[in-house]
């Protein structure tokens, strides 16, 4: 057994990671976010939730519910991650629906 003593960081330093600073409610299931890079993005997560099949993700409709989000470990969740959209999309501004993919 060898035990190491030393750890190399294979990690690339100059890759930068993005994370969410902080997050608003603006209305309407719209919520402003900013990076850790000075980015703002208004996304509007209606059209996800009112063409979701699923009732573990339509209970958050429920505007007061889709309200009590956090921000953990670099991202927006619902619930202790109940709910939780890629980072990218998010930072491009428009949640991917399954529309979306089927066109």
């Amino acid at each position: 057994m060898k035990i190491v003593t030393e750890y190399k960081d294979t990690y690339d330093n100059d890759v930068e990671i993005i994370e969410v600073l902080s997050a608003s409610y603006i209305d309407d299931y719209v919520i402003r976010i900013e990076f850790n890079d000075g980015i703002n993005q208004n996304v509007d997560f209606k059209p996800f939730l009112t063409r979701a099949l699923h009732p573990s993700i339509r209970q958050y409709l429920d505007e007061a519910k889709f309200q009590q989000f956090k921000i953990a470990d670099g991202n927006i969740n619902w619930n202790d991650y109940e709910l939780i959209f890629p980072l990218e999309d998010l930072y491009n501004g428009q949640i991917a629906t399954d529309q979306q993919f089927n066109n």
